[in-house]
């Protein structure tokens, strides 16, 4: 698409453009203005359909809204800002700078500038600065008549048609109903006889992470956000809760990797962020790594008297490590879908041990069975095996219990991923061989 694009700004065929840009995707287009440089931006933006322009400039990344503002006429964003929905027009406040801000808030309106800083006001990682407060709100003492009336001149300017919530003069949640309940009754039924009273609500401080799992438990288009008092401030929309658990997401798997979460897209960070990002945890891990130098080094009567044993510390610690890895991934992704809670760990733990087991008895009668043959030595092969064993215990039950353990301690389970469970058992199994090594072989 960025190529016909350009291709018809060199030719400037803009008629040609207009057209074409009027049949394709709101998101496809946004996508590619992102590729597009300042002068062909300006062109390809001003020749979009006016209705769509606002929901387009939403969909592209923050570099692009950036250079949007910039190159846009007061004129131009006071009439994107008037028609981009409040959530998004909150996430733009957030990502400008400071003298773009001055921009947007100076054509934005008193009304929408009020309610965009009664997002903003919001905790980061709350419901509240993720809801909209663009909602249906309906009287309850509305009839079926009067809710259609209010939908059909209010709907354009609201986030969702399909929910409505019915509220009291004080803005109280009373009850929630739809447009498909709304079609089955007869005009003159009160609202009161068809909303439904049971409303699950979030609050605006709930963790927007929380919030978010709760769309797929329920599978809601649209979740009430309240206060303290049960007033309805918001709803948090179904797509911005798959924003969330996309960004939590990729947190996660950053922090897995041990490494600090990055603030941009990988290509927008500079080196220097990256850096910062990575080299902590990195050096971290080094120094952990003295622990295993230690072990090795009061060892070394063994290894001078069975020179082999050195041969296998490899083999030993990379087992320990990715069966710890396998089970801290299993627990974090549990964790993370709420399929266990940390009073399950006694559960897990025990399920854990069994598969410890099972793994370890395969392990060693591979290749403690290679080893006896290949060095025609059974005590040796005896040796690795029951290293095997003991080693894929543990590591698996500290690759469990540890995250289950962060996740109680309040901590994201996500740090207790590969890197760290890997350092703590490569010291562990190397207490374990030499200790059996030193039990079973006369040194």
């Amino acid at each position: 698409m960025v190529e016909t694009v350009k291709e018809y700004l060199l030719n400037k065929q803009y008629k040609e453009l207009k057209a074409f840009l009027n049949d394709a995707n709101e998101a496809d287009i946004a996508e590619c203005l992102n590729d597009l440089d300042q002068e062909e931006l300006a062109i390809v933006f001003r020749l979009l359909n006016k209705d769509e322009a606002a929901d387009i400039f939403a969909r592209m990344d923050d570099d692009t809204q950036e250079r949007m503002v910039e190159i846009l006429s007061d004129k131009e964003v006071s009439s994107i800002i008037s028609k981009m929905y409040v959530d998004d027009a909150a996430d733009l406040i957030e990502e400008l700078p400071a003298n773009l801000v001055t921009k947007v808030l100076k054509n934005t309106s008193i009304e929408k500038r009020k309610q965009i800083n009664e997002i903003l006001k919001y905790p980061e990682d709350s419901a509240g600065s993720i809801m909209t407060t663009e909602y249906i709100a309906l009287d309850e003492d509305d009839t079926v008549k009067d809710a259609f009336d209010n939908i059909r001149k209010t709907g354009l300017k609201k986030e969702t048609v399909y929910t409505a919530y019915i509220i009291d003069k004080q803005r109280h949640l009373l009850g929630v109903t739809t447009v498909k309940d709304l079609m089955m009754e007869d005009y003159s039924c009160s609202i009161k006889n068809v909303m439904e009273e049971n409303v699950i609500t979030v609050n605006t401080t709930d963790d927007q992470e929380a919030v978010a799992k709760m769309f797929d438990k329920y599978d809601f288009l649209a979740l009430p956000v309240i206060d303290s008092e049960n007033r309805l401030v918001g709803i948090v929309t179904v797509d911005d809760a798959l924003d969330v658990l996309s960004e939590e997401s990729e947190e996660d798997f950053e922090k897995m990797a041990a490494m600090a979460p990055s603030e941009d897209e990988y290509l927008k960070e500079s080196v220097w962020d990256q850096y910062k990002n990575r080299i902590v945890w990195l050096l971290v891990l080094m120094l952990s790594s003295i622990v295993t130098g230690k072990i090795i080094s009061s060892y070394e009567n063994a290894f001078a008297a069975v020179p082999i044993l050195v041969s296998f510390i490899p083999m030993i610690m990379d087992t320990g490590g990715n069966c710890g890895s396998q089970a801290s991934t299993m627990i974090i992704r549990a964790l993370a879908t709420d399929e266990i809670s940390p009073k399950d760990i006694f559960k897990v733990w025990w399920k854990e041990i069994r598969i410890a087991l099972l793994v370890g008895a395969t392990l060693a009668i591979v290749n403690g069975g290679r080893i006896a043959l290949q060095y025609n030595n059974i005590v040796l092969g005896t040796v690795i095996g029951l290293t095997l064993i003991f080693t894929a215990v543990l590591a698996k039950s500290l690759g469990c219990i540890l995250p289950i353990l962060a996740k109680q301690l309040k901590l994201d389970p996500a740090y207790m991923a590969s890197p760290m469970i890997t350092t703590m058992v490569d010291a562990c199994s190397l207490v374990i061989f030499f200790n059996v090594a030193l039990a079973l072989i006369n040194i």
